[in-house]
Parts: C-alpha cells; sequence; structure tokens
C-alpha cells in the first residue's frame, strides 16, 4: 500500500438515479415516492430553452416543499458557458432551504471549473446561513474533460461523484455513433476464418476506455463513479447488459431517463445474495484463523489475502446499506 492514502466517506447508496425535467412538475411528488436512491431535477438539455427560467422556480419551489424522504436529491445545473448557470446555482442555494444534497454540473472540462462553482456555493451558503455542505457532481462528457479527468476529480473537496456521458462524449470525440450507450454493428473484431472458411463477428464496448479511465480517476480521489444514460428505455436487456459491464468496471450506479429504467438499475447494482453469503463466509474464515493465531486463511481450498478481505467488506457494507433502505416484505 502506497504511503499516500485515498480519504473517501462513507458513499451514500446512489444504485439508480432518476432524472426529472424541471419543466415538468407533476412528476416530482411520483419520483419522491418510487423506488430510486437518488431523484435528480433537471435544468440542462431536458428542458427547452423557452422554458428554463420556470423550471428553476419549479425545482426551488419543489425543494422546499416536496417530501423526498430519504434519497438523494440533486440538480443538474446549465452548463457554465451558458448565462443560467450562475443564477441556477445562487438561487439554488439562496432559496432552496436545506433539501439539496448535490449540484451536477454537465460538460465539465477544467479543475478549474469545479473551483468557479465551489466559490459561488460557498459565498451563497455563508450569505444565508446553510446548514448542510451541498455536495458537487460533475459530468464527463467532453474529450477536453478527460483529458483534466485526474485534476478535476482532485478539484473540490465538495466533489462526490463523477457520471460518464456517452452521447456527448461520442459527439465530442467525433465518434460515428448516434446511440446513447449500448453498443454499434461497425465496432467490431473478426475472428480468424475456421475451418469450413467461415468468421465470427465479435461486437466490442464502445464505452470501454472512457468508464475505466474514469473509474480509475475518480477511485484514485475517493469519488464515486456513476455510469450515465442508456438511451433506449424500450430495451431492458440492452440496459441490463450495459449496467453489468459498469458494476464489474467499477460504476456504483446508474442513470434512469425513464421510471422503467429504475428497477432494473437496482437490481443489477444490488450484490447478489450467493456474493454476499461468500463474502461473509471469507470474513468469517478471516477472524477464525486470526482467533486460533493462525497466519492465513483459506475458504474453499482457496487462499483468502487482504485483498480479499477488503473486497468482502465493501459487499458486505453494501449489502447492509441496501437492507437499511429496503422495507421488509
Amino acid at each position: 500500500m502506497s504511503f499516500t492514502t485515498v480519504e473517501r466517506e462513507a458513499a451514500p447508496l446512489y444504485r439508480s438515479k432518476l432524472f426529472l425535467p424541471g419543466s415538468q412538475i407533476k412528476f416530482f411528488e411520483k419520483a419522491a415516492k418510487g423506488p430510486a436512491d437518488v431523484v435528480c431535477l433537471d435544468l440542462e438539455d431536458a428542458v427547452a430553452p423557452a422554458d428554463k427560467v420556470q423550471a428553476r422556480t419549479n425545482v426551488v419551489r419543489a425543494l422546499n416543499e416536496v417530501d423526498f424522504g430519504d434519497k438523494i436529491v440533486t440538480v443538474r445545473v446549465n452548463g457554465l458557458d451558458t448565462h443560467l448557470a450562475y443564477r441556477d446555482i445562487i438561487d439554488l442555494v439562496e432559496l432552496g432551504g436545506e433539501r439539496l444534497d448535490a449540484i451536477m454540473i454537465p460538460k465539465v472540462g477544467v479543475a478549474a471549473d469545479l473551483y468557479a462553482v465551489d466559490m459561488l456555493i460557498t459565498q451563497a451558503s455563508k450569505a444565508v446561513g446553510r446548514k448542510k455542505r451541498i455536495k458537487l457532481e460533475v459530468i464527463l462528457e467532453t474529450a477536453l474533460g478527460m483529458t483534466n479527468i485526474d485534476a478535476i476529480c482532485g478539484a473540490s473537496k465538495r466533489l462526490e461523484s463523477v457520471h460518464f456521458g456517452s452521447a456527448d462524449y461520442a459527439a465530442s470525440a467525433g465518434m460515428r455513433t448516434t446511440n446513447i450507450g449500448g453498443g454499434n454493428a461497425d465496432y467490431v473484431m473478426l475472428t480468424d476464418k475456421d475451418a469450413a472458411g467461415e468468421r465470427q463477428r465479435h461486437w466490442n464496448d464502445l464505452w470501454h476506455y472512457p468508464l475505466i479511465r474514469m473509474v480509475a480517476a475518480a477511485r484514485a480521489h475517493g469519488i464515486t463513479p456513476i455510469d450515465g444514460p442508456f438511451g433506449d428505455y424500450n430495451d431492458p436487456d440492452g440496459f441490463r447488459a450495459q449496467a453489468n459491464r459498469t458494476a464489474i468496471l467499477g460504476c456504483e450506479g446508474k442513470w434512469a431517463i425513464h421510471p422503467n429504467q429504475v428497477p432494473l438499475a437496482n437490481e443489477v447494482f444490488t450484490p447478489p445474495d450467493a456474493e454476499v453469503e461468500k463474502a461473509k463466509a471469507i470474513l468469517a474464515a478471516m477472524a477464525e484463523a486470526q482467533s486460533s493465531g493462525a497466519g492465513a486463511a483459506t475458504y474453499k481450498g482457496v487462499l483468502i489475502d487482504a485483498a480479499s478481505i477488503r473486497q468482502a467488506e465493501v459487499i458486505v457494507k453494501q449489502a447492509e446499506v441496501i437492507a437499511a433502505r429496503t422495507p421488509a416484505a
């Protein structure tokens, strides 16, 4: 282990993040009572330009009046390159009461973006005597942001999570695809010819590099990595496949752009019962070995080392947090 340690606060439950247009107040109450771990009230892409100012007013009112229970509540503000962002931030902090948990910044390109937003939040919070510290979330969705991801992840102590936005990232990188998540039939490898002269096509993951790069930077700074949207909300199998890939890579949750994606995200990012039981058994085996004075432990004939213990502890802790949030049947 490096002498430089990664400090990380206990991460909140973040399996599913449901986005709601700030212009559509009819959805707020239902989402507040729904199964999503996180509700994001959106002022950016989901709101038409003519509705931006009213959407901001709607969101501020919702933060003061809607009972969101124990959910994480965040707001995605407009881009820092617009004339709307500063007023979004100031109104949320000064008028939004104490319910707001985090502000999400889209299309972050450089570390100074977070510095600027942190300064605004800090000054506005002092001005109105806010009690709760507002966290920051950023979306990695440009080539510039990818280039500066390490500096971005270390730019503010308010930063809690980093999210991947595949559609805008694809546009920024000049990728020849219109998919929001998922694959592309042209991004394939061909096997060598078999005995009959046939070759198989194997689809590859378009998003593997930016995701693994984002996860590495996030973990190095104690930040939670979250996968972004899957555009086809009528394709549960495709959503589940992508969510499983990103869960394996280290993401802790995924966006839902439609309510029917929330249960899928909760399912994928909840550790399977078999994995939880295995993790508990590994911890028990190590505890028994230590109590007997043994220098090492085994589980079903496999040596348990320090890395195994850390993996098991993460799984068990996550299962405990989920159990605490899930009502008894």
